[in-house]
This record gives C-alpha cells, sequence and structure tokens, in this order.
C-alpha cells in the first residue's frame, strides 16, 4: 500500500533536542567601534615612529644632546669639583703671593748695609751703564772704487775681482786721478754705518790700515800705493 500520509513534525517522537534552553544560544560578538579598529594600527605607527627617531638620535650623536636628569647631576658634580680645585688653586695663589711680599719685604731691609746706607736699587745701576752700539752688518752692495798707484799694470782690476769673488757686487777698478795719496796701502770709509763694510774689505785684501775720510767719491775707497 502507497505511503500517501504526509510527515510532518508531529510525525516523530520527541527526544532532548526538542525542547531548548529559553534565551540566546551560543557566543554573539557584536560590531566593533571605529577607534578599537584603529587602535592597533595606530600602536604599530608611534612605534615605528620612535624606534626610527631613536636610531636617528644614536647615529647623529643628537641623543647625547637631551639634558638627561642624570646628566645634569653628573655635569653639577664635575662643575662642584672644579669650583673646589679652583678655589684650592686660590689659596695656594694667595699663599704664594703672601710669601712673595714677604722676600720682597726683607729684600728692601737687605738693601741697606751695616752703615744704615742705602744700596743702588737696579735702574740706577742701569743708568750707569754705557749705552751699547747698535751692531754694524756688512753691505756687500755699497759702491767700493780700488785704486791702483803701485805702477802695477792690471792690479786694481786684479784685486776688485778678488772682492767681487767674495760677494760684493759693484766694485769700480781705477787709477789715480790726482789727488793726495796715501803714504801706505789704506782702506777709506766715509760714514760711520760703512765702518763694518770697509773693515771686511781691509780683512779680505790683506790691508791694515782702516781710516774714516771725508770728500772721497765712494763710500768705500780702496789705495793700493804698493803691490802685495
Amino acid at each position: 500500500m502507497a505511503h500517501t500520509e504526509k510527515e510532518t513534525y508531529g510525525s516523530y517522537s520527541t527526544d532532548a533536542f526538542d525542547n531548548p534552553p529559553s534565551g540566546p544560544v551560543g557566543v554573539h560578538r557584536g560590531r566593533r567601534s571605529l577607534a578599537v579598529r584603529v587602535a592597533p594600527f595606530v600602536v604599530v605607527i608611534v612605534v615605528a615612529a620612535l624606534a626610527g627617531l631613536l636610531a636617528w638620535g644614536i647615529a647623529s650623536g643628537e641623543l647625547n644632546k637631551v639634558p638627561w636628569p642624570w646628566a645634569q647631576q653628573s655635569a653639577q658634580s664635575d662643575q662642584d669639583r672644579q669650583d673646589d680645585a679652583a678655589a684650592d688653586n686660590g689659596d695656594d695663589a694667595q699663599a704664594d703671593a703672601d710669601a712673595q711680599d714677604d722676600a720682597a719685604d726683607q729684600g728692601e731691609a737687605d738693601g741697606q748695609d751695616t752703615d744704615g746706607a742705602a744700596q743702588p736699587d737696579d735702574a740706577t745701576a742701569d743708568e750707569q751703564q754705557p749705552e751699547s752700539q747698535p751692531e754694524q752688518t756688512v753691505n756687500y752692495n755699497t759702491s767700493v772704487r780700488v785704486i791702483n798707484a803701485t805702477g802695477v799694470n792690471g792690479y786694481a782690476a786684479q784685486q776688485s775681482g778678488v772682492l767681487q769673488s767674495v760677494g760684493y757686487t759693484s766694485v769700480i777698478a781705477a787709477n789715480p786721478s790726482g789727488g793726495a795719496l796715501p803714504s801706505v796701502n789704506v782702506v777709506w770709509y766715509q760714514n760711520e754705518t760703512d765702518l763694518a763694510t770697509a773693515q771686511n774689505i781691509a780683512d779680505t785684501l790683506g790691508i791694515a790700515t782702516v781710516e774714516q775720510v771725508t770728500g772721497i767719491a765712494d763710500p768705500i775707497v780702496v789705495v793700493y800705493i804698493a803691490a802685495q
């Protein structure tokens, strides 16, 4: 016989699942707010920025310029030690100054002899000393005239070559022009500033006489009466 009845909920026998408890069953999570969903991304961005800033500060040295509280305490300690050292040095300097003052007072007391007469001070002694003459130098560029009165042909040119060989740059060989001649070989110089140069020329040529005269043609004149 064909089954013609339609099966419904009531066609089955009831069991424990046909009487569920009242109220919602299972876990249901509602939609989260925008702030809660964005917060993780904000935290990641802030941490990355702080890490990058820390790395830049270490690499560039700017981190050392940050006034950390412990750094200020260390700097204050160093300043206190420097102040203490400066105070100690000031005390030592004052002690040295006092000692120098005492030594000066003792020196003033020792500056008098047994008869009570004061000894001359250094300033008076310096005034009594003669002034030293300025040191003269040899002028190899000064004009020098060598006069040949020996009768030996070419002797003035020969002696001029000797002076040129030691560095003199302006030497003229000449013959007597009719003026008065000395009795010995001589080096004449006109100005006091030429004394050192004239003496050097005399030493170079082996002439013993050096004289200062006026009215000569050149600053220094060498006159040969006899060949050497």
